[in-house]
């Protein structure tokens, strides 16, 4: 069991790097038209390499080591779930209320919506990767760090999150779907369950939303309404996403554990 664990390359790592490729290949063919016009831009008979996109490439190669890296599809599952039907809540949230619009002028557009739990996945490895290291360290200063400074840059963080994205969204304050993703994230922050690793899903996810951001804007694929590139927001919201999508998934598991348990106590007393 252990040594399992321990293993980079699992055997459902083939099973989601497969079902990674299979998502990429129908988006593409399903949304053709579009990856035609992209590669329409690309000059085949000159100097091609100058209008590949190696960022993209670069982003593409990272999730897709990432996303295998201790591939296990009983929590994998999950974090896919979530991330789709939270992808979708923000992506309705944030183009229904014009904090931000893509090229196609879709509201949501569907293909962005599998790139949510690719980045989920990638996010949970990262977070995972920053976890272990800490674990690799001494002791007793390992213990100093998660009962003090983990809790100290929890509410720095937080609150300066919270703070700016009360800015951010003013201009909605009006909407809806703004008021109840404020309350969202209110209720998340006021309510850690571990304050260590909530620091470093948002430091992960952020990170990681940095560079897609700065894909998506710099492309004009989606534009904010700041025209940024990108907001500091948008990149820190990422984090946040992260931490909401892994505090679903932990809801979500105690729900399912909750059910379990009843159903074997039915079983046995039936018995």
């Amino acid at each position: 069991m252990n040594n399992q664990k321990q293993r980079l390359w699992t055997r459902d790592s083939s099973i989601l790097l497969g079902g990674f490729f299979v998502s990429i290949f129908l988006i593409v063919y399903i949304w053709w038209p579009l990856a035609e016009e992209y590669l329409s831009y690309v000059d085949w008979d000159g100097a091609w390499w100058l209008y590949i996109d190696w960022l993209l490439i670069g982003i593409f190669l990272f999730m897709s080591v990432a996303i295998v890296s201790h591939a296990n599809l009983k929590t994998d599952l999950l974090i896919v779930f979530v991330g789709i039907c939270g992808g979708l809540a923000i992506e309705s949230w944030g183009t229904q209320t014009n904090l931000w619009h893509y090229y196609t002028a879709e509201r949501p557009p569907l293909w962005i919506i599998p790139a949510w739990p690719i980045a989920s996945l990638s996010i949970d490895r990262i977070a995972r990767f920053f976890d272990w290291g800490i674990k690799q360290m001494d002791g007793r200063l390992r213990e100093s760090i998660h009962r003090s400074a983990f809790i100290l840059f929890y509410w720095i963080i937080f609150a300066s999150f919270l703070t700016l994205m009360l800015v951010f969204v003013s201009p909605t304050f009006n909407k809806s779907y703004t008021l109840l993703s404020l309350v969202l994230c209110v209720l998340l922050i006021l309510t850690p369950t571990d304050h260590r690793f909530a620091v470093l899903t948002f430091l992960a996810g952020a990170g990681l939303g940095y560079f897609l951001e700065l894909w998506g804007t710099t492309r004009q694929c989606w534009t904010y309404y700041t025209f940024e590139t990108p907001p500091v927001f948008a990149v820190l919201a990422h984090g946040m996403a992260a931490v909401a999508f892994w505090r679903a998934g932990l809801l979500m598991k105690l729900v399912g554990e909750r059910i379990q348990s009843k159903k074997r106590m039915s079983v046995t007393g039936s018995e």
